[in-house]
C-alpha cells in the first residue's frame, strides 16, 4: 500500500481535476493539457484515473459507478493504477490468467499483474480478469473489467526498481482479494471490448499534453547543440531537422485525433499511429541528447540528469502501452485492412 512518504509526494503533485473541470468540450480539454504542460507544472499523480478510467466509466460505467468514482478522480483524492499486463501476458494481453469468480455479492480474484505503474501510491486498480472460459481460439472471450480496492487482505504490492533507479513499476499479487459484485464495468465477458477503448484513450488522448513537453525537450536540445558548437555539424543538423519534422507530424496527428473525438466520442484504432510515432520519436531525441553531451553524458551529473534519465527511461517507450510490434499489427489489420498475419 502507499506509504506516508508516498502520500506526501502525492500532495505535492496532484492537480485537483484540471482537465475535467474544463467541461465536456474535447478541444478545451486538449488546450488545458497543452497549456498545463507548457507551464512546466509537475505530472499529475492521477493520470490513470483521469486519463483512462474516467473516460471509460463515462462511456461504459453505470450511473452508480460514475457517481461513486468520477468525483474523487476529478478531485485527485483517489488514485488509480492499471492492472492489465501479466508475466505471461504482456503484448499478448488476451493470454492473461488472473481469474475472478463470483461468490455471493463479491468477486474473488487470484493472480498476478506486473508493470503496474504507481501501484504503491494507489488506492484502487482497474483489473482485467478471466471470469469465463475462452471460446475455442478466441482468447479474448470470457474476460471482464473489474474495479478493485488495493487496501485489503489478499493484495500484495512489490515495487520494481528500474535501471534509472526509480520505482515506477510494481508487481501486484491477488490471493483471494475481493471487490463488490457491482464493481464490474459492463457485463461479464465484456472486458476485452472495454479494455480496447481504455487503451484507445491512453494511446490517443492521454499523451496530447506530452507533445508540449516533448517540444520543450526539443528546444532545450537545440540550445545545447548550439552552445556546444555542434549545429555546425551536418549530421547533427540533419538529425535535428528530422526530429522537428517528426514533432510537427505528431502535432498534426494529435489534431486529427481531437477531430475524430468530436464525432466518435472515443479514439479508434488510428490511435495506435500516434503511440508508434511518439515512442520512437522520443527515443531518437534522447539518443541525440546523449550524443550531443558526448563523454560528459556518461557521467552522473545534476546538470544533465533530466536528459540522462529521459534517455534511460525512453528505452521502455516502445514496450509499454502496447509494443511497437502490436501497434503495427493494429494499424495494418484494423486501419489499413490488410490480411491478418499468422497466429
Amino acid at each position: 500500500m502507499g506509504t506516508d512518504h508516498g502520500r506526501r509526494r502525492l500532495d505535492r503533485t496532484v492537480l485537483a481535476g484540471g482537465v475535467w473541470r474544463q467541461g465536456g468540450d474535447t478541444d478545451r480539454r486538449a488546450r488545458f493539457r497543452r497549456e498545463y504542460a507548457r507551464s512546466g507544472a509537475p505530472t499529475r499523480a492521477g493520470t490513470f484515473g483521469e486519463g483512462l478510467l474516467g473516460p471509460t466509466l463515462i462511456h461504459f460505467g453505470t450511473a452508480e459507478q460514475q457517481r461513486r468514482f468520477l468525483p474523487p478522480i476529478l478531485a485527485g483524492t483517489e488514485i488509480w493504477c492499471q492492472g492489465f499486463s501479466e508475466p505471461g501476458a504482456g503484448s499478448d494481453l488476451a493470454a492473461l490468467s488472473t481469474r475472478a469468480r463470483l461468490d455471493g455479492e463479491e468477486w474473488i480474484l487470484d493472480g498476478q499483474k506486473v508493470w503496474t505503474s504507481q501501484a504503491q501510491l494507489s488506492e484502487w486498480i482497474f483489473v482485467l480478469a478471466r471470469t469465463g472460459s475462452a471460446a475455442g481460439d478466441a482468447k479474448h472471450k470470457g474476460i471482464s473489467f473489474l474495479l478493485v480496492p488495493l487496501d485489503q487482505p489478499g493484495v500484495e504490492i512489490r515495487p520494481l526498481i528500474d535501471m534509472a533507479g526509480g520505482e515506477h513499476f510494481c508487481e501486484v499479487f491477488f490471493d483471494g482479494a475481493r471487490t463488490p459484485s457491482d464493481l464490474i464495468v459492463g457485463n461479464p465477458g465484456d472486458g476485452w471490448r472495454i479494455a480496447m477503448a481504455t487503451l484507445g484513450f491512453e494511446r490517443g488522448t492521454a499523451f496530447i499534453g506530452q507533445l508540449r513537453r516533448y517540444s520543450g525537450e526539443y528546444d532545450r536540445l537545440v540550445e545545447l547543440a548550439r552552445t556546444s558548437g555542434l549545429t555546425r555539424d551536418r549530421v547533427v543538423r540533419q538529425r535535428l531537422a528530422g526530429l522537428k519534422i517528426g514533432l510537427e507530424l505528431m502535432r498534426f496527428g494529435a489534431y486529427r485525433t481531437i477531430t475524430s473525438l468530436l464525432g466518435e466520442g472515443r479514439p479508434g484504432p488510428e490511435a495506435s499511429i500516434g503511440k508508434l510515432q511518439w515512442s520512437q520519436w522520443h527515443q531518437q531525441l534522447t539518443e541525440l541528447s546523449i550524443d550531443v553531451l558526448g563523454a560528459q553524458g556518461t557521467v552522473q551529473s545534476a546538470s544533465w540528469h533530466e536528459m540522462q534519465h529521459a534517455f534511460i527511461f525512453s528505452r521502455a517507450h516502445t514496450i509499454y502501452a502496447g509494443s511497437s510490434q502490436v501497434q503495427r499489427t493494429i494499424i495494418g489489420e484494423r486501419v489499413l485492412g490488410l490480411p491478418k498475419g499468422p497466429a
